[in-house]
């Protein structure tokens, strides 16, 4: 994790770390790979960067807002049942604890998350 000092900036377009491979038992098309960096860190959130490549992948979510700065997709839920949301940049999207999610991702998606 990097911690950024007070007054400091960060650039969220570059992330310095490699993509990984999703599980397997979370793949449900294609062969999808994330990364992220936390970037400043208390014991009550992290704020940090994600992307998530091309293909679908399902997660469950801990509480956190987040903003997407590139890319394209959608995010349905499974439970609770909530219609999808389409993924773009500018879309602000609040998740619970508990959510199951499905991420389809049609251009690699980058956001920026307080959790």
């Amino acid at each position: 994790m990097t911690q950024l000092p007070a007054g400091s900036a960060f650039d969220p377009t570059t992330i310095g770390v490699e993509f990984e491979p999703i599980d397997q038992d979370q793949v449900r098309s294609g062969s999808p790979q994330t990364r992220y960096l936390d970037v400043d860190e208390t014991d009550h959130r992290t704020i940090g960067v994600w992307e998530h490549t091309a293909g679908v992948s399902t997660d469950v979510e801990v509480d956190e807002v987040f903003v997407v700065l590139a890319g394209s997709g959608s995010l349905a839920f499974e439970g609770p049942v909530l219609p999808s949301i389409d993924l773009r940049p500018g879309t602000i999207v609040r998740l619970t604890a508990g959510m199951r999610t499905v991420w389809t991702i049609t251009e690699t998606l980058r956001k920026v998350y307080i959790a």
